[in-house]
């Protein structure tokens, strides 16, 4: 597939008087693509997937995702947007601890007002797929940090989401469950998900990305192709 899913056209945020955090930064991220976003920290890369989110709004430029205009959006739609067109992984999980593994997953599509008959079958589905359904009346908390990252990952699957967004997935797992993360990510970019992964590790970005795209000091000063790096 050719069609973008994301087009950053000129954008920079700045947040005080010193120098902006994106200056002046145009990307596209075509359907099916798996982009990894590197750089050091504060150097523009959370921003970036904030911009991206509808979570932070550009100074400039605009931000387009499956060809809709972000940067306009008020709180109410920018918040309809994430329902309906991207999921969102984190580093620290971000899980209710109060609710049961399958309540967790199910939780965005009931916000999203869809059919509960519907949302249980993709939740059962998703659990399934990830390897995780014997989990799905435990809470979170009586996991291991891999096993609540596909929990997380299924709940960011549940509205078949046109984009993925992934911050620092591993960033809180030791090598173990960070090796099954970044294996689970691949499977579900092999599968046709588009996914933009920000890390600081390379390796990550080396085995499940087709591309990284690396950020210094609010600019891209390298956007190459995964294979051709090798």
């Amino acid at each position: 597939m050719t069609d973008n899913v994301i087009e950053l056209r000129g954008v920079s945020r700045r947040y005080d008087s010193g120098p902006p955090a994106l200056a002046d930064v145009s990307l596209t991220v075509a359907a099916g693509e798996a982009v990894a976003i590197l750089g050091p920290s504060g150097s523009g890369k959370s921003t970036l997937l904030n911009l991206v989110a509808g979570l932070d709004k550009p100074d400039d430029g605009e931000v387009l995702v499956a060809g809709q205009r972000v940067d306009t959006l008020g709180e109410a739609g920018a918040a309809k947007y994430r329902r309906r067109t991207i999921g969102m992984v984190f580093q620290f999980f971000n899980l209710l601890d109060d609710l049961t593994v399958f309540d967790n997953v199910v939780l965005p599509s009931q916000l999203a007002g869809a059919g509960r008959a519907d949302a249980r079958r993709r939740a059962t589905d998703l659990l399934t797929n990830l390897d995780i359904a014997r989990y799905a009346q435990t809470y979170p908390g009586r996991l291991s940090g891999g096993q609540r990252q596909r929990v997380a990952v299924a709940r960011a699957l549940m509205n078949r989401p046109a984009l993925l967004l992934a911050d620092e997935p591993t960033g809180a797992l030791d090598s173990a469950s960070g090796a099954d993360v970044s294996r689970l990510l691949s499977e579900l970019h092999a599968d046709g998900q588009t996914i933009v992964l920000v890390t600081h590790d390379p390796a990550l970005a080396e085995s499940c990305a087709t591309r990284t795209v690396e950020i210094v000091d609010g600019r891209i000063t390298a956007d190459t192709a995964v294979g051709a790096a090798r």
